[in-house]
């Protein structure tokens, strides 16, 4: 069953209202009020997205981030340095411009000159 677009953009107005009131009337940096104010506009505006596609064939250009990739990146993101393992073509490109293949590379154009 389609939802009416018209009364998901209602829902999502409403969302969106909730969402900037429990943010500026936040009590603490953990406020669940915020989480779940949050939660609620998250499903709101996926409704409202639905709601416009099987209605109209139409979509915002609007794309939630899932959880799963916003999880990944934190991970990544709490990694010390040593922690981190570099990227494979960075290294291959790293092992290409070792120290000698640019003396190398220095003389041949001194060379040249």
């Amino acid at each position: 069953m389609t939802v009416d677009p018209r009364a998901a953009l209602d829902r999502l107005v409403a969302a969106l209202e909730a969402h900037f009131h429990a943010i500026s009337s936040r009590r603490s940096e953990d406020d669940p009020a915020v989480d779940d104010a949050y939660d609620v506009l998250a499903d709101a505006f996926e409704v409202y997205d639905d709601a416009l596609s099987g209605v109209y064939g139409e979509s915002t250009p609007f794309d939630l981030a899932d959880d799963d990739e916003e999880d990944d990146e934190d991970d990544v993101a709490d990694l010390d340095d040593e922690d981190r393992v570099p990227d494979e073509a960075f290294v291959d490109d790293y092992d290409v411009l070792s120290d000698d293949a640019v003396g190398d590379r220095s003389e041949g154009a001194r060379a040249q000159q």
